[in-house]
Formats: C-alpha cells, structure tokens, sequence
C-alpha cells in the first residue's frame, strides 16, 4: 500500500498540530504540517494530498470567536481549492479547533446548503462558561463516517471553551438526525442509559455534567457530512494514541494502543 499524504493544516495559535501528524504517520500515513500561509500562496498543493486534517490549538488566538478567522480563510480565497478537494475521493477531519473551523466555513455541509446551515447552528461558549478540560466517553452514533468504523465507544479528552453544539430550532436537530450528520455523542460511562441501536443515540436528552461537559444539543460530540469522508469533533482522539495516556492506566492494567488509535488507521486504510 502506498502511504497516502496527509496535508495537517495549521495556522496561527495553532498547537496541536505536531501529535495530530504523529498520529497520522503512526497509522501508516505519509504526514506533512502545512501553514496555511504557503495554501494561501500556492492552493494547488493541496491536489498532492489524500487526507486533509485541521488540527486543535487556538487559530488566531480565538480574538473573533472560534475558528472564525481561519474559516474565513477556507471560504474566502481557498474556497474553490477546498471544494475540489472535498468533492474528490479525500478525507477531511476536524478536531476541535477544526471542528470549529469546519463548521463555520462550510466544509460539513454540501455546498448548496452551507450558507444556510451557517446561520443555523454553531459551536459556542460551553453551558458552564469556562474552559473546560477533562476525560469523556463517546458513543458512536452513526454507520456513517469513514473514520468512526470499528469503533462503538470510547475515551477521549476534550480541552475547549466553545465547544457547546447550538442550533436555531428542533427542525435543525432533526435534519442532522435523519441524515445521519450526528456522528458522535457525549456518553455516560457507568451504563445507567441502553440502547438498542445507533438510531437512538443522538436522541437523549441532554446529559449533564460530567457526561456532557459543555451541555451540547443532543449530546453532540462530533458531525459527519452526508458522505462520510469529512468528520468534525470537540475531543482529541490524537491525545490517546497509548494506553498509558490515560490517568488510570496503572488500575485498569491496560496496555498497548490508546482508543484514539483507531480513528487515524481508519483513515489511512481507506486507502488500502
């Protein structure tokens, strides 16, 4: 198999990006950080790529809200590159900071419904106001995504301020539901709540802390578009690579590969 590229875009107040491209080269990809300044001066480059991955940290020192700026960027004088490359046989996936970016430029919609998807839902401060970082479990909540096969639930950490979904209405809701755009889901690790199927994941009611640390709608943690190759979520799977990432490793026992592992071979191996 030959390894396919994997452009990790970052920019200004990005911090994530050096471990994101870890992750990736770990996974049997060929990683190569990317500022967006050089994409800025030469979008073409990103024809040399197969996955494109817009890593966490705080763009542009988050001075405008979120990934504000950086979005601006992909809509603005990258848009026609970035629609090229979303429409071809190429992966995308956001974590955190990128989530935010995603979301706010576009790039998790089809592009007939981008602007009108912009208006109506956004990540935003969390429900307690502050930042927030911590430990979560993740339910899988859609056979959708390339990058969530294999997996049915998981750990992850979360670091954000705005990482709360919102949306203008229950009709918003329900079109993310009913097209399967809701990919991932805060979960309650101790089994109080069952299901019987995907289907019924993203239809919880809100959990509170610490299950839901940022009091998003629907217990949304990540967003797929409709053809599964682009991914969005608040959670660092990039952070959870070894199991000796985690705090209670030395009680569980566990050893070898960290659950966020998984995300990345999964995309990698789309190209197997």
């Amino acid at each position: 198999m030959v390894a396919p590229r994997v452009c990790v875009l970052r920019a200004p107040g990005t911090n994530c990006d050096v471990e994101t491209a870890h992750a990736f080269d770990l996974a049997g990809g060929q990683a190569e950080r990317v500022h967006l300044f050089r994409l800025l001066e030469n979008p073409e480059q990103l024809r040399d790529f197969q996955i494109l991955c817009i890593p966490g940290g705080f763009s542009y020192g988050d001075d405008l809200g979120a990934g504000v700026i950086f979005s601006a960027h992909l809509r603005g004088q990258l848009h026609d590159m970035m629609q090229e490359f979303r429409s071809a046989d190429t992966l995308t996936l956001g974590i955190c900071n990128g989530f935010q970016v995603l979301l706010k430029s576009g790039l998790l919609e089809e592009a007939d419904a981008a602007r009108d998807a912009q208006r109506k839902m956004t990540l935003t401060w969390n429900r307690n106001s502050r930042y927030t970082d911590c430990w979560v479990r993740l339910k899988v909540a859609s056979d959708n995504s390339i990058f969530l096969r294999n997996l049915e639930e998981f750990e992850s950490p979360i670091a954000h301020a705005e990482g709360r979904l919102a949306v203008t209405d229950s009709t918003v809701l329900e079109n993310l539901r009913s097209r399967e755009a809701i990919a991932l889901c805060y979960w309650p690790g101790d089994g109080s709540v069952k299901v019987t199927s995907r289907d019924e994941v993203a239809r919880q009611d809100v959990f509170p802390e610490p299950a839901n640390p940022n009091g998003s709608v629907a217990n949304v943690a990540g967003l797929s578009d409709s053809s599964g190759r682009v991914l969005g979520l608040m959670p660092h799977p990039e952070r959870f690579l070894t199991a000796t990432q985690h705090p209670h490793w030395t009680r569980s026992g566990r050893r070898g590969e960290g659950d966020g592992m998984q995300l990345f071979r999964n995309a990698v191996e789309y190209y197997g």
